[in-house]
């Protein structure tokens, strides 16, 4: 055996039995096991947080025993669930003149290099029926952009148009280990659509049993493992040294989304800006739910605290609960678009990354010493840890809520082809829509096929509807590709 082998396996045998984790050393002393694998394994073992495996174990038991636990009818002031009080919203015509003061401000915070675009790109498009990233898949359109493009090209306009060009704005893309080498190949093959991209992959974490936390073997030499939820953003973060790029880049400002929205605007100047103004650490652009069961968490406080609270744990007269003017007081829905301050990330977030961890019961293949064979359960055997990248949310101490339209921003891509929702069908639809009502408000007429979905305004042409001004007067026959 080589010394790196030899001396591997001694350091980590010592953290195994220090934290009850010998068993996965069982076969190490295999013959029949190549010292290329066994070192493999070791190395693997070496990139968990051993030692931090017992307390966010616990800390997941114990919220899930409180849960389980929790009476409605005998609520304390800590579990106390109430509406968010506060925040803008675009649709209203009275605070025009905050918004655009909210779009000065993030334009000249691009300008000055302080804001960064961080994108959850984990996800493969198994659900869409497509085999690859979930970011590479195109939704039809007469450009065959696919989300990646799209979400690279509004960057690079947005640079452009803050006067410091293509390269303003960084864009970090968290991958996952199933889906890094083809996304980066393929931003790659594409030159980087011309803009600063930067990649990192989400971490994962093994399985373990319940309740005594023993890491799972899925074979001789390998763990089960999981990734650790789209809250895994921020130790990746770390990991990677990606917050220390930025700061070494003076960003102060942090715009994260997800892979699957087609009308996503990546560090969005209106949102960022009313954040600053708002002198807010957090931030979270919301849309407000259509009606009470509409299925999604919406932005709340328990305890005091913001929250994102899921729509199974809200009652159903909470749900329904409007205000005077109609509108769902429990509404803010969550959509994975949120903004952070760097200084957050780095001297609250970070500090606080092992207690945010749930339990996710599941059916975890498993080597079974008898038959020495990998098994696969038939019922829920362990336990997956993870965490959401709202999770942090009870943290700040002055979040900004923004309340956006969602026939402009938000375009899910989520579903196959055919679905009646959020699916690229839906997507396309309301992606030509916007191109329609940006061409009108420049002054043009529509002619053709005005229910076509085929209509399109490149990013690169458009940002958020400016620069349309020469199509005043003129008519435009629909589909049209601009």
């Amino acid at each position: 055996m080589s010394d790196e082998y030899n001396t591997l396996l001694a350091s980590i045998t010592k953290r195994c039995e220090a934290t009850n984790q010998s068993h996965i050393l069982t076969h190490l002393s295999d013959d029949s096991i190549s010292q290329s694998d066994k070192l493999s394994f070791l190395q693997s073992i070496n990139e968990i947080q051993l030692e931090k495996l017992s307390s966010y174990l616990q800390g997941a038991l114990d919220e899930e025993e409180k849960l389980k636990n929790f009476d409605p009818t005998n609520v304390t002031k800590e579990d106390m669930i109430e509406p968010f009080i506060g925040g803008l919203s675009t649709k209203d015509t009275s605070q025009q003149d905050t918004l655009n003061e909210a779009n000065s401000i993030g334009m000249k915070a691009v300008s000055n290099g302080e804001v960064a675009a961080l994108l959850l790109a984990g996800g493969q498009g198994t659900r869409l029926g497509y085999n690859g990233p979930k970011g590479m898949y195109d939704i039809g359109l007469p450009s065959k952009s696919t989300l990646f493009q799209y979400m690279s090209e509004r960057i690079k306009k947005l640079g452009e148009l803050s006067g410091k060009g293509a390269k303003a704005v960084p864009f970090y893309i968290m991958t996952s280990p199933l889906n890094h080498k083809a996304t980066t190949e393929y931003f790659e093959q594409n030159n980087n659509f011309g803009i600063d991209v930067h990649f990192f992959p989400q971490g994962t974490l093994p399985a373990l049993t319940s309740p005594d936390g023993k890491m799972i073997l899925e074979t001789k030499t390998s763990l089960a493992v999981a990734p650790d939820g789209n809250g895994g953003i921020y130790p990746a973060l770390v990991k990677h040294g990606i917050l220390n790029d930025m700061k070494k880049r003076g960003i102060k400002y942090i715009h994260a989304f997800g892979v699957d929205n087609a009308l996503v605007k990546p560090a969005d100047p209106t949102f960022v800006g009313y954040c600053i103004k708002k002198d807010a650490d957090c931030g979270n652009k919301v849309l407000w739910k259509t009606s009470p069961d509409e299925k999604v968490g919406v932005v709340a406080t328990k305890g005091g605290n913001p929250c994102i609270v899921e729509y199974s744990d809200i009652s159903k007269e909470m749900s329904e609960r409007r205000d005077v003017n109609g509108r769902l007081v429990f509404g803010a829905g969550n959509i994975c678009n949120h903004f952070y301050t760097l200084d957050f990330m780095e001297n609250v977030i970070v500090p606080n990354l092992g207690n945010m961890y749930h339990v996710a019961r599941k059916k975890i293949p498993y080597y079974d010493e008898e038959k020495k064979e990998t098994v696969k359960p038939t019922s829920n055997n362990g336990i997956k840890l993870e965490s959401f990248i709202f999770d942090v949310f009870p943290l700040s101490k002055n979040i900004a809520v923004l309340d956006v339209a969602r026939s402009e921003e938000f375009a899910p891509v989520k579903n196959p082809p055919g679905t009646a929702s959020d699916s690229p069908d839906t997507a396309r639809m309301l992606f030509s829509n916007v191109a329609k009502e940006w061409v009108k408000k420049a002054g043009a007429t529509l002619v053709g096929d005005l229910e076509s979905d085929l209509c399109e305004i490149s990013p690169m042409t458009s940002y958020n509807g400016e620069g349309l001004e020469k199509y005043k007067g003129k008519e435009i026959e629909c589909p049209f590709s601009i």
